[in-house]
């Protein structure tokens, strides 16, 4: 249970999930505000065609019907000339056209009228333009036989029904002026919201970016910095291993070389002294002396070379030239394997700590060679200069594959040769020079200030 709870903490604790949940509270913001702008714009949208359009329509359908009664209105002061043109029954035709454009615009004005003027409105103007065509016909009914009664009838009723009429439209237009006024008002009410709006859900949205990117910036801090303070215990433990390794070696050879030796060496002699104790040349005992004294000095030898590759003491006498002019010819006796060794530059004097590691390196990279490349030559390339090393070890053999990363491969040697350079405060580069083959390119200075 305890663990459990220790993970939910570390899981709560972590930087993604606080970056999750920051995610997931602008993903909502985003999400809701996203909601408001749609239905704001759906609003809109509906203002514009519901009202603003339709309106728009309604008032050129009633601007219709006011330029017809203002044309009948017209035909009816012709018609009261004192002196007419033409008789009253030659107007029949053009109050024809005109009431059956009326009736059309009438039926149109109908369907667009606004919801807020209601049906009451269009059932007076029906009515009232009802009445006004009943008048008409009254008055062509009279044309003809009695001009003067059908004469006052326009005066006293068909001009006062229009006047009354085109009196109507013009309200129903101001109406229709003042809805779309309304509605302009009120569009442009929701855009300054959405405006405002919006630029709140921006600022918002800048706030949390600049939130989450110092939250970032805090996290990426603190990680680089438990990153770089593992580096360094790394770095330490693996300096403290090799330097305990290398002194284990160091001990291990000297005691095989120091106490072994010396054994082996007495038990030599010891067998010499006991082949001169007067035995006849001939004895069987004389033989086995012999035997066992050359054992004894192939096993020094054994030991002795041993000794040299756990560590080898040319290192500590001669510095680190003689020792890598040693190990050169006695690498190529050990594995028959042809080495061209180049040295260029005057060797200054190595810490014994940068010596031994520049060593190690070229061991494991001779070693590797031999193992793994199956080439039957090796260049060997060694430049001293006062404050710096460089040495590449290069083979023409079966190289590393070159589909991966040379210098992420996870072989011991590699990695090994990897921490070296690292405590070296160095470069070491695992380079394929072409087709085929292996370099292994090492480059550390040699003070002890830049290594430390």
């Amino acid at each position: 249970m305890l663990c459990k709870l220790k993970l939910v903490r570390s899981a709560l604790s972590s930087p993604t999930s606080r970056l999750l949940i920051g995610l997931a509270v602008t993903l909502a913001a985003v999400g809701v505000f996203s909601l408001y702008a749609l239905r704001q714009i759906a609003g809109l949208r509906d203002l514009q065609t519901s009202t603003v359009d339709r309106n728009r329509k309604d008032s050129l359908q009633l601007l219709r019907i006011q330029n017809n009664l203002n044309s009948l209105g017209l035909a009816m002061r012709d018609m009261l000339d004192p002196d007419p043109a033409y008789p009253l029954e030659a107007f029949k035709g053009q109050f024809a056209r005109s009431r059956m454009d009326l009736d059309d615009a009438l039926k149109m004005e109908a369907q667009l009228a606004p919801a807020a003027a209601g049906p009451g409105r269009r059932q007076y103007v029906s009515n009232r333009v009802g009445q006004f065509w009943v008048s008409v016909d009254q008055l062509f009914a009279l044309a003809g036989r009695d001009d003067a009664r059908a004469r006052r009838l326009i005066r006293e009723t068909l001009q006062a029904q229009q006047a009354a009429l085109t009196n109507t439209v013009a309200r129903l237009l101001v109406e229709n002026n003042e809805v779309e006024q309304a509605a302009m008002t009120q569009i442009q009410a929701i855009y300054g919201r959405v405006e405002r709006q919006v630029y709140f859900f921006l600022a918002a949205m800048l706030l949390i970016i600049s939130l989450t990117s110092l939250y970032l910036i805090r996290a990426n801090r603190r990680l680089f910095n438990r990153l770089a303070i593992l580096s360094d215990h790394r770095s330490e433990l693996a300096r403290k291993l090799i330097t305990v390794q290398e002194e284990a070696l160091h001990s291990i050879a000297r005691e095989l070389h120091d106490e072994f030796g010396q054994i082996l060496t007495a038990i030599g002699a010891m067998l010499r002294r006991a082949e001169k104790q007067g035995l006849p040349p001939d004895s069987p005992f004389r033989e086995e002396l012999q035997e066992a004294r050359q054992v004894a000095q192939t096993t020094l030898e054994k030991i002795r070379s041993l000794s040299q590759v756990l560590h080898p003491t040319i290192l500590d006498d001669g510095g680190l030239e003689k020792a890598i002019d040693w190990y050169v010819p006695t690498f190529e006796k050990q594995t028959g394997i042809a080495v061209k060794y180049e040295k260029s530059g005057a060797s200054p004097v190595v810490p014994d700590r940068i010596a031994i590691n520049i060593y190690r390196v070229l061991q494991e990279a001779l070693n590797n060679a031999a193992r793994h490349s199956h080439t039957q030559t090796v260049w060997v390339r060694v430049r001293f200069s006062p404050d710096r090393f460089r040495l590449e070890v290069e083979d023409r053999g079966a190289g590393l594959p070159a589909e991966r990363d040379p210098s992420m491969r996870r072989g011991t040697g590699l990695v090994a040769m990897r921490e070296r350079a690292e405590l070296l405060r160095g470069t070491i580069e695992f380079l394929r020079p072409g087709e085929k083959g292996t370099l292994v390119r090492l480059d550390v200075p040699l003070t002890e200030d830049a290594t430390a």
